[in-house]
């Protein structure tokens, strides 16, 4: 069964994940490509502890951790199409999964 939902409701829902596992699927902003991400919040095995020159919440970015790459990638908000959390998908309005 999948669950259409808002880009706000997507966020909502990947903050709730507590540090589990959950796919994306977006839009990269450097090229348009496809992307399918298996990631999850609260890592915090490779900080550093320099930080960021910027904030990702002003570009609409949310860090995660890829782990498949096992570093940490930004998961752009504005082109976020479909989550899948606990099995459950979740495509987000406007996407093309929406349509599909």
């Amino acid at each position: 069964m999948r669950i259409i939902i808002s880009k706000r409701e997507a966020i909502n829902l990947i903050q709730k994940t507590s540090g589990y596992i959950f796919k994306a699927v977006f839009r990269k902003r450097s090229n348009g490509v496809l992307r399918r991400m298996i990631c999850r919040l609260g890592v915090r095995k490779y900080i550093t502890g320099k930080g960021m020159n910027y904030n990702p919440k002003d570009y609409k970015l949310l860090t995660v951790f890829d782990m498949i790459k096992q570093k940490y990638r930004m998961i752009s908000l504005d082109s976020l199409m479909l989550l899948i959390i606990n099995k459950q998908k979740y495509l987000i309005k406007g996407s093309i999964y929406e349509k599909s």
